[in-house]
């Protein structure tokens, strides 16, 4: 395996450490602070975030990594592409905020919290600023590593020294708005050391910049059909305390898929360069037997696991963690299947195609779900484990379709 490989994986794996960690390290804090509803409230808005956030990020994270990958070190052309972006981005943000307003005057339990749920917008806003598809393509992972260090560190120390009841709900955005701004000047900064700074681009380049990554787009929002639209209708249908457990499952859930994207993110710029099928095969079959192990522990450990995270008002819900095992186990290998070995090959659409009818399968599952009375976490956890094997199927079937566009040459020397 490449060196550079190597160090991307591992400054990517660094971050996710954190992104689990620290949010792990909250969480028991947050669950015996706040109420179950309380607790049910944070979630359910932190759920229609990663929908506002996609729609700010547009698939940028994707089509700019390629753009970037593709200037080699020109800076006229990055300069050209971090301007586009940054303004495509910001015109995006002012869409995602009327989306957000009317959602809030739509639904009932956002109504009852509008100010929580602006200042929640705010820290997706900021992601404008942290430029990671910039720092992704020229694979200078650790810079995105310790901006997330700095953005979630300073949120998480704050959370402990400020929050203490649920009378002080609003202090949670705001914390996560000083880490952003932290995080956001100090990478504002690295891009001025570095001589990248923002140029004049037309309106059509603009424009042309948002079609191409449209498809990156619907890709990703589609995606979201297994997370955050389950979520949103366990908060329409169910009741707070399931939306408390739900959520709280997805989270664990979460937090254990986040620590397949250091390998799909780390193969990804040299995938594109290389198309190496033999460092994509190595990859899966290095990490495999992690997999089971991990998948092992979880099942067994289940309610452990559960007791030491959310406390004993959340035991019942460990059952549900042990569903979830295979979900975890089949998303691992659909994940990496998806953009480091289709998107890599330029098999954008495909890629997309074997998300949107995953989504569609989810979408209609949902349907079924609620018409036929069997709407519950247990068949929710059931038809996300389905529609994630539909996903990796087609993305398996497209790979060999596709095959001959792969280089199975001998993987690239050590550096």
């Amino acid at each position: 395996m490449k060196k550079s490989v190597k160090n991307n994986i591992l400054m990517l794996y660094i971050m996710n450490i954190a992104q689990l960690i620290l949010p792990l390290i909250t969480l028991p804090y947050l669950t015996r602070v706040l109420t179950v509803n309380g607790y049910g409230v944070v979630n359910y808005v932190k759920s229609l975030m990663m929908y506002i956030t996609l729609i700010i990020e547009f698939g940028f994270t994707l089509s700019g990594t390629k753009e970037i990958v593709e200037a080699e070190n020109n800076k006229d052309k990055i300069n050209q592409i971090i301007s586009k972006v940054t303004i495509s981005k910001t015109i995006l943000s002012v869409l995602a905020l009327i989306v957000l307003i009317v959602m809030i005057f739509t639904i009932p339990l956002l109504r009852q919290y509008p100010l929580y749920t602006i200042l929640s917008f705010l820290p997706s806003f900021l992601t404008i600023y942290l430029f990671d598809y910039f720092f992704r393509g020229i694979e200078k992972m650790q810079i995105i590593t310790e901006r997330y260090v700095i953005m979630r560190g300073t949120a998480t120390a704050l959370t402990f020294l400020l929050v203490k009841s649920e009378d002080q709900l609003l202090l949670i955005p705001i914390l996560d708005i000083i880490g952003s701004v932290l995080a956001s000047v100090w990478v504002l900064l690295i891009l001025k050391k570095m001589g990248i700074h923002f140029i004049k681009v037309s309106f059509s380049t603009i424009v042309n910049d948002l079609k191409v990554s449209f498809t990156y787009f619907v890709s990703n929002i589609a995606s979201t059909a297994f997370g955050a639209l389950n979520t949103l209708f366990v908060g329409i249908i169910l009741s707070t305390r399931d939306i408390a457990y739900w959520s709280l499952i997805m989270t664990l859930v979460t937090a254990v898929q986040s620590m397949y994207s250091p390998i799909s993110d780390g193969i990804y710029p040299r995938m594109v360069a290389k198309k190496s099928f033999r460092l994509f095969a190595k990859i899966l079959l290095f990490f495999a037997p992690f997999l089971i192990l991990g998948a092992t522990i979880t099942y067994f450990g289940a309610p452990v696991i559960i007791g030491l995270v959310g406390g004993s008002k959340y035991y019942n819900a460990s059952i549900y963690l042990q569903q979830c095992v295979p979900l975890l186990i089949v998303s691992f290998f659909s994940i990496l299947c998806g953009w480091p070995l289709l998107g890599a090959i330029n098999k954008v659409r495909e890629t997309t195609l074997t998300t949107i009818f995953a989504a569609i399968l989810q979408v209609l599952g949902l349907a079924l779900l609620i018409v036929i009375g069997k709407f519950n976490i247990t068949t929710l956890i059931i038809l996300r484990t389905i529609t994630e094997v539909a996903l990796l199927v087609t993305r398996i079937g497209y790979s060999y379709k596709y095959r001959k566009l792969f280089n199975y040459s001998e993987l690239e020397t050590e550096n």
